[in-house]
């Protein structure tokens, strides 16, 4: 009778696993032959939907590597620092032979700041519309547009960039200030004042007043009708120029109901690092720059109080450090790893899952209420015998 499977082609090969030794038996992956493998519609949507589920994870997984994680951390700052820099672009409605610009800090120290910052005289309207509103607010996309120029970069203006290494690439490159427009025949009414200040880092006092106003000096006191204090700013910002850096002061545009108005700016300056990898790691790669905020006083006063614009600041004793950090090659690609895997599982286990309920469904319809020899009744209500 055994001889019977053989003249059949039915022997034991076509059912076992081919031979392979000792190590063999360690196989974890057991294999069927291709005869014994069936392909159903249910398992090919399954396929279909694992398989788009795990480019979606993956796809997730790539952009949270690229994008990196953003730590925030705060310590006490170290070192001896002495200087500090104030970039300004600002305009105020007055002409510029009629504006004096000067520092006071805690060190004692005056700076006649007007020496040092350019000063072009130029149009309110070139700079405001109709409405009061800053016409280098935003353009047609609803980026900002802070009129800097950037003639050395090649991005959007405004703060643009969201990843912290697109910052500390940026703020390694060298900006300049834009050009003020011309007046093309027009008669100026204000004054735009840009540049760069080198003060020390201690508390102080950046005015802008009127001539003859604010401190004692030789000269004919500005008639108090020229007086008109209304300003825009386009940057103010602490430490390095970056303008891809938008500062809370940016796109400032306040007006001065009066002649006699005084604005004031209070502002608490955090010296701050952005790096790429941590600090003490090598290849790592920080800026350092300066943040603040600020709070703004403006009133109408009387012909007794020296009317103006007034920046007061202070420098807080820590330091930010905003690090951006990502994992290494290896680790991503084990991280890839694990998230494909994690869904072939899933997947594999919720197929079982829906295998396992169709079949069981399908057994229930198939086992529903019949009736046998016995039930099938004649209709008098006996079993189908005669009396």
């Amino acid at each position: 009778m055994m001889n019977g499977y053989e003249k059949h082609e039915l022997d034991e090969d076509s059912f076992g696993p081919k031979s392979g030794g000792i190590v063999a038996a360690f196989d974890a992956f057991p294999k069927a032959k291709p005869q014994y493998i069936e392909h159903t519609a249910g398992g090919g949507k399954w396929t279909v939907a694992m398989s788009i589920l795990s480019i979606i994870l993956l796809w997730s997984e790539i952009g949270r590597w690229w994008r990196g994680t953003e730590m925030h951390t705060f310590a006490v700052e170290k070192g001896v620092s002495h200087e500090l820099d104030i970039n300004l672009d600002i305009v105020v409605k007055m002409k510029c032979d009629d504006i004096h610009i000067n520092v006071q800090d805690a060190a004692g120290d005056r700076i006649l700041a007007a020496q040092k910052l350019s000063r072009d005289p130029t149009v309110w309207t070139q700079w405001v519309d109709g409405k009061g509103m800053h016409k280098l607010g935003r353009d047609t996309h609803g980026r900002l547009i802070t009129g800097e120029g950037y003639t050395t970069i090649g991005h959007d203006e405004g703060f643009g960039e969201e990843h912290i290494h697109d910052i500390v690439a940026l703020g390694r490159k060298k900006a300049r200030w834009g050009k003020t427009p011309r007046l093309w025949g027009a008669t100026p009414d204000s004054c735009r004042i840009y540049g760069t200040l080198e003060l020390n880092k201690v508390q102080g006092d950046f005015h802008i007043t009127a001539r003859g106003h604010g401190y004692m000096e030789f000269g004919e006191h500005l008639d108090h009708t020229a007086f008109n204090f209304s300003h825009i700013i386009s940057e103010l910002s602490f430490g390095p120029f970056l303008p891809s850096l938008v500062n809370p002061l940016d796109q400032t545009v306040n007006t001065a109901p009066a002649n006699f108005h005084k604005f004031q700016y209070f502002m608490s300056i955090v010296p701050t690092a952005y790096s790429v990898g941590h600090p003490d790691e090598r290849g790592s790669v920080s800026i350092r720059t300066n943040q603040y905020a600020v709070t703004e006083q403006s009133q109408e006063i009387n012909d007794r109080v020296i009317p103006g614009i007034f920046f007061k600041y202070d420098i807080e004793p820590i330091l930010l450090n905003i690090v951006e950090d990502r994992d290494s090659l290896f680790v991503f690609f084990i991280k890839l790893v694990n998230v494909l895997s994690g869904a072939l599982v899933a997947g594999h286990w919720g197929f079982r899952l829906s295998d396992w309920v169709n079949e069981v469904w399908g057994r229930r319809r198939r086992s529903g209420p019949s009736q046998g020899m016995l039930g099938g009744g004649s209709g008098n209500g006996k079993g189908g015998f005669d009396d």
